[in-house]
């Protein structure tokens, strides 16, 4: 048979010949597609003539797979599966509305997540595409219409909008400082008794890390050659988080993020507030160049600015304007 060697295979034909071999009948195939039974037997030769195999043998009373056959409708049938299921969830998606935010792994955990179902019961109409991660996100990328940055007001455009800002805090488990206080494990009534204790250090060479790190903490704190029993080094933000809810040591955490967490004692500040620190980071929204303005958009924006309000309020922080 002779063949185009880097022409496409027609979709119609893929159909067709994927009805055939599952049916094994070109008359049950065509009543499956509401086609003629003839129309069906022209693409299927016309898709042997464009693979440059026979796919199928033809019996009097029966159709069989050739091996080439066999192997073609292993690729097929899941292509086919993917389109259908791509082509139900478009269908599905049309018309409703869909607003997407692009913001780091941690702060979706910790802040965006547990309070998204609250905006999903207010606007059940409204779809919501969060994408976590740690790369930064293009602002000129169409798919993208919010971003929650963390970064300092000098590299965020003139438009955006501060949500709050960055203290650090120590951080334990509750029964792990009640255990402390006592006698049952080491003192923790201050820094220099973290000598005795696990520090549980997120592992970033971002620039922001200056100020994230227990090293700055404690140089703040007058000792700056603190070494402590063990350290143990995590990726994330929530991972020192969850570590210390279960046990594992002391975090230096955002106080933004886990205030809930002391609010519901949770977490404790085992040196109060006293020996939170302060850093020239803080949390953005801003909005995508390439995003249109809709009612859905300015609904989450609106939202989330005053889940922002509430937390600058917990955080006994101002809210702040525009950059």
């Amino acid at each position: 048979m002779n063949r185009v060697p880097h022409r496409p295979l027609s979709v119609g034909a893929l159909r067709s010949f994927e009805a055939v071999a599952r049916l094994l009948s070109f008359r049950a195939a065509a009543q499956e597609l509401h086609l003629t039974q003839s129309a069906v037997s022209r693409q299927i030769q016309a898709l042997e003539e464009e693979v440059g195999a026979q796919l199928f043998t033809r019996g009097t009373r029966h159709v069989e797979l050739t091996t080439a056959g066999a192997t073609l409708q292993r690729a097929v049938l899941p292509m086919l599966e993917r389109l259908d299921a791509t082509v139900r969830q478009i269908r599905l998606a049309r018309g409703r509305r869909q607003v997407s935010i692009s913001t780091f792994a941690s702060l979706a955990s910790l802040w965006l997540l547990p309070r998204l179902e609250a905006f999903q019961r207010q606007h059940p109409d409204i779809d919501i595409r969060v994408s976590a991660t740690d790369n930064m996100a293009d602002l000129d990328d169409p798919e993208v219409d919010l971003v929650l940055r963390y970064t300092l007001p000098s590299a965020v455009p003139p438009d955006s909008q501060r949500l709050f800002g960055e203290r650090l805090t120590p951080v334990v488990n509750a029964g792990y400082l009640a255990q402390s206080r006592a006698g049952l494990a080491p003192p923790l009534e201050s820094p220099a008794d973290l000598a005795r204790h696990t520090l549980l250090e997120e592992d970033d060479n971002r620039p922001s890390a200056e100020y994230l790190s227990w090293r700055h903490w404690l140089r703040q704190q007058g000792v700056p050659r603190l070494e402590p029993a063990r350290w143990i080094y995590l990726n994330f933000t929530y991972q020192q988080v969850q570590a210390a809810l279960a046990g594992q040591g002391v975090a230096l955490a955002r106080l933004a993020l886990v205030h809930e967490s002391l609010a519901r004692g949770e977490l404790v500040e085992p040196f109060g507030a006293a020996a939170r620190a302060h850093s020239p980071y803080a949390y953005w929204l801003i909005t995508g160049r390439a995003t249109r303005p809709r009612p859905e958009l300015a609904q989450l924006q609106q939202w989330l600015l005053a889940q922002a309000a509430a937390s600058c309020l917990a955080l006994g922080e101002d809210a702040a304007p525009a950059a």
